[in-house]
């Protein structure tokens, strides 16, 4: 798609949540109130003793299903599954450089990801919500996050890169 409409349309998405529901684009406050939902499953008492999951959990009686983000998440996937089929691009494989095992990409982009989910929990929320929600209301701290980002991805580039040639 072009980037521009994209970019456009996500604004209006971005514009309607906040008009709709009050609030802002964001994926980890779905993966939290299901894993607060599943603690919580599992061992009440520590649910309710734990700062962090107690504060998905409410009045104790919560389930992830009525957490809107939850859907949101459910139709990026939908979504993208949506996009992909309609333009022939959706198949099973794994992207990777010639120089590179799949086995190598596979660690790696697991280790990118535990790292992503480890700066999202410091972060209080993730770099959509951050780069988005954020951006969108000139909230400072999100665009030195974005920045920092920019900056972080940069500087780890010239040390995998070697992987695509």
């Amino acid at each position: 798609m072009n980037p521009y409409l994209a970019g456009i349309g996500l604004g209006l998405v971005l514009l309607a949540a906040f008009v709709l529901v009050g609030r802002g684009l964001g994926a980890t406050g779905a993966f939290n109130s299901v894993i607060a939902w599943a603690v919580s499953t599992v061992s009440p008492g520590h649910a309710r003793s734990n700062e962090f999951i107690a504060g998905y959990l409410g009045d104790g009686t919560s389930s992830p299903l009525k957490s809107w983000l939850l859907f949101e998440v459910i139709g990026l996937f939908a979504g993208a599954m949506f996009s992909g089929l309609l333009a022939g691009r959706a198949k099973v494989m794994i992207e990777k450089g010639p120089r590179v095992s799949v086995r190598t990409r596979l660690v790696m982009a697991f280790a990118g990801g535990v790292l992503m989910a480890f700066g999202a929990a410091l972060a209080r929320g993730c770099t959509s919500g951050q780069a988005l929600t954020g951006g969108a209301l000139l909230n400072l701290g999100s665009w030195a996050f974005m920045m920092m980002v920019f900056a972080g991805a940069y500087a780890v580039a010239y040390f995998v890169r070697w992987q695509w040639r």
